[in-house]
């Protein structure tokens, strides 16, 4: 959908942003791990690239409301932090595939890096209706940039932060810890959104798990992502499909959620030479030799 979406409010979470839009047909058609994609810079901006950001909330006030977080990194983003109530905001949404979730109760834990923490606050509510138990583990550089560490310890089983410069909770990263809270929680899969370096970790300590990881490429598609729709191929990525084949995906049409252990992670980036349609190596001949 695309739908002009009326500010409600812009405030300030810790080194973050959140606004929530008032788009009833964005909330109706949400779940938890699809984003949306926001015109910035004003009716005649030269700036032509959106910028896509995970959903942290849905609610029904306000006929539907959509929330996002966000860091002021750029001059599109701050010029959505300038943005005051009742302004209006073009976006599509929601876009992309969403998490998947279990049909019976498993333990899951959800592990968040930055402003891509806020994905899985919307995920846990899903999984708690389904009677799984969620166990987060957050990270950020401080403590001023790991996103809701107090909901996670409200709402969640269990919940571990991480902090780069050890001003919250662990001194460390995600990988640091997950092995252990994977073991304490007897986890069956885990969740992740957060930094490219983070979902890499995440998978790679799930995969000598045995468990399955559903990660949410959220910073690799603000970097990445123009269109958030799949035509601009801006955001492509090799992926190993379930028959051994490299294809390379769309991050914002076949993702933002893909399988963790699937991603070629080294090869980010680049387009490899096994890749399905893939560039080849040249072909000399002996007499070229």
């Amino acid at each position: 959908m695309q739908a002009s979406g009326t500010v409600l409010t812009v405030r300030q979470v810790g080194a973050y942003h959140a606004m929530t839009l008032v788009a009833p047909a964005v909330a109706e058609r949400f779940r938890p791990g699809q984003f949306v994609a926001l015109a910035v810079g004003g009716e005649h901006t030269s700036r032509l690239a959106r910028r896509c950001f995970v959903v942290y909330e849905v609610k029904s006030d306000y006929g539907g409301t959509v929330e996002f977080v966000f860091a002021d990194k750029d001059p599109g983003t701050a010029w959505l932090t300038r943005r005051r109530a009742r302004d209006s905001v073009d976006l599509l949404g929601p876009l992309g595939r969403p998490f998947p979730q279990p049909r019976d109760p498993v333990n899951c834990v959800l592990a968040g890096g930055g402003p891509g923490g806020a994905a899985l606050f919307s995920l846990a509510d899903a999984l708690r209706r389904r009677g799984c138990q969620v166990h987060f583990v957050l990270d950020g550089p401080d403590a001023a940039h790991v996103f809701g560490a107090r909901s996670a310890q409200r709402i969640g089983d269990s919940a571990t932060v991480t902090t780069g410069d050890g001003s919250a909770g662990v001194l460390g990263s995600v990988g640091d810890v997950l092995a252990q809270v994977i073991e304490e929680t007897r986890a069956d899969v885990v969740y992740a959104c957060g930094p490219t370096s983070m979902l890499r970790s995440v998978s790679a300590v799930s995969t000598e798990y045995g468990l399955p990881a559903q990660v949410c490429l959220e910073e690799f598609l603000q970097e990445t992502g123009v269109c958030g729709t799949g035509m601009c191929l801006n955001c492509v990525l090799p992926v190993i499909g379930d028959d051994g084949v490299t294809r390379m995906l769309r991050a914002c049409a076949d993702g933002p959620v893909l399988r963790g252990e699937r991603v070629r992670w080294g090869d980010l980036g680049t387009i490899p030479l096994d890749a399905l349609g893939g560039p080849r190596a040249p072909y000399i001949t002996e007499s070229a030799r």
